[in-house]
Parts: C-alpha cells; structure tokens; sequence
C-alpha cells in the first residue's frame, strides 16, 4: 500500500480507530496523523476518536484530536477516510464519516477483520499491531522522533510490552527501529502501561479480591458492575490492565473480565495462554479479536454471561471444539 499516492489528490483526509481506543488504537491514529500532516502540510487532516485516556497526552497531536460525542458538529465528506485497528462496525459514530468518503482505507491486525473493509486494505492477522503496520507505510526518510513515539507506544500496548505471543521477531526489529530516533521509551513504558492511579490501583484490587475460579481452576473470571465503578468514581479506561493482571494467576488458560455498560449489558475482555483460541469465543457473541486476546459485549446477569462463554472454552480446553 502506498499511503502518498493514495492521498496525493484529496483536500481533506479523515482518521479514526475503534470505539473504546487503547494504545494501539491511539499511537496507529496519531502515527498516521504525524506522517500525513508531514507529507502533506496544506491539506486538511483530521482524527476522530471517543476520548483517549490521558496517559496518552505524551503523544504529539494528542490535544488536537476531535471527540466523538454527542456535541460532534457535522463534516462534509472526506475525500479520503482512513478506519485502523478495526472493522469500520467499530467505528462508532465516525463510521458515518467513513461510509460518505470518497475513497476508504483499512489498515488492521485483526483476524475477525481479515478481508479489510476499506476500497484500499492493508491487514495481516499475524502482525502485533495496527502501529507496526503503520510503521511499515512510512518512509525511513519521513519517519521522525515524534511518529515513532506514537507507533512505540501503540506496538508496546499491544504486545504487552512486548511479552504477549503476537511478538515476532519483525516486531522487535521494528522497535529497535523506532527507538533508534531517540525516544526515551523507559519512561513512555512506565508513564503509559505500568504507572497506576491510586483509584486504578484500587479497583485492580476489588477485581482481583472478588475474582473467582471455574472448571477446576482452569480458567479466572472477574467482574465490576455499575455501582462499585460509581463507589470509584472509574471509568472504562481505570480498567485496562485488570484482565492481563488476572491472566497471570498460576494454573489459569484463560482470563474473563467483564465490566457492566448497561442494564444487563457488559464488556468482556478474554485472555488465554495456548489452549484456547478467545477469538473463536468471542466471535460467537458478535466480538473478535486476536488467538489470544479479545473481547464482545454481551446481555444478560453476571451469571448468563460466564455460563454461555463458559460452555465454548470449556468446548476447547477439552478438546471437544470443531
């Protein structure tokens, strides 16, 4: 794919990543933000994203991205629109932006995503991240300290600093690469995945206290509702961490953590070792993901929910799965 003549002709470019937007999500937006504003300084660039967290400000153009949120004012279509990390289904409310562009690009790692969902697509399941793919289209002669901290970042998250099975040795060399325009990633590393609020340090623990173990310790599940996040006063970005957390816990092959958005309606985050594919699990519920991680939202009580995941994992760590 070759990003400059793609956008060589459009006076306005669109971006966005999914809803909920993680590192990766975030450093893959802004990566391709820097890039394109360097390539192109007179057009007009825009990202659209819900809210980031604030860990993330450390990022160049974090403080010019437009939030997606009820007080949005209207855009005229773009003349390019750029999706990443995700299905254009997991957009939110700049898929609308995405479906009225003139020319549409995807750029992912999913494997629920594997046939791409834009006129022009660049998505390998088998990369750990949109940020190493984005780090792929840009030229070493454009590439500069402030891009490479935006894809650091976004491939650092994803790779769970670099631990998670998605690592391949192209990865490594990618951040070798990065880390070459002397950015001081200790101190992204730390202030972005590691360093913790008192308050996320608390409800971590709540979610760990409360934790339980199923099919004969096999596989951990967690879950927050509503009103311990209002006891809080948390949001949906206070929770990352937790499923990777509970992940970690001696004899476990998979991690469920959910999180309670609406009346009978959750967020739930799976993580697995080798045994179980969550992509498969989460795909019966209308999510994806990768092997290993992923997530769907689903309705129903606590209970309605870990017994229907329950019955697919169990399906797999017997071996009984098709």
């Amino acid at each position: 794919m070759n990003i400059r003549e793609i956008c060589k002709d459009a006076k306005r470019i669109g971006i966005s990543g999914h809803v909920r937007p993680d590192g990766d999500c975030v450093g893959s937006c802004l990566g391709l933000y820097l890039y394109l504003r360097k390539l192109f300084p007179k057009k007009e660039i825009k990202v659209f994203l819900e809210k980031p967290a604030d860990i993330f400000s450390c990022i160049r153009g974090y403080d010019e991205i437009n939030i997606l949120d009820d007080n949005m004012p209207g855009e005229a279509p773009f003349d390019v629109y750029f999706a990443l990390d995700g299905r254009k289904d997991r957009l939110g409310r700049a898929e609308a932006l995405f479906e009225s562009a003139k020319v549409t690009v995807n750029i992912d790692h999913h494997i629920s995503n594997a046939g791409g969902c834009g006129d022009h697509n660049y998505v390998e399941p088998n990369a750990s991240s949109t940020s190493e793919l984005v780090c792929d289209l840009v030229e070493d002669e454009v590439m500069d300290a402030d891009i490479a901290t935006a894809l650091y970042i976004g491939i650092a998250h994803d790779t769970g600093v670099f631990r998670y099975s998605c690592t391949s040795p192209k990865t490594l060399r990618t951040a070798a690469k990065l880390i070459g325009f002397d950015i001081d990633f200790p101190r992204l590393i730390e202030e972005t995945f590691y360093e913790k609020t008192y308050v996320q340090n608390q409800i971590m623990g709540r979610a760990l206290l409360e934790s339980i173990l199923i099919m004969d310790g096999r596989c951990i599940v967690s879950c927050i509702d509503k009103r311990t996040m209002d006891f809080y006063q948390v949001t949906s970005k206070d929770l990352e961490g937790i499923v990777s957390q509970i992940k970690l816990t001696k004899g476990t092959e998979c991690a469920v953590f959910l999180y309670e958005i609406g009346t009978l309606e959750y967020k739930v985050s799976l993580r697995s070792t080798d045994k179980v594919d969550v992509a498969k699990v989460a795909e019966m519920f209308g999510g994806g993901g990768h092997v290993r991680a992923a997530g769907c939202t689903m309705n129903g009580t606590f209970h309605d929910v870990i017994n229907n995941l329950s019955l697919h994992i169990e399906e797999q760590l017997e071996g009984t799965s098709a």
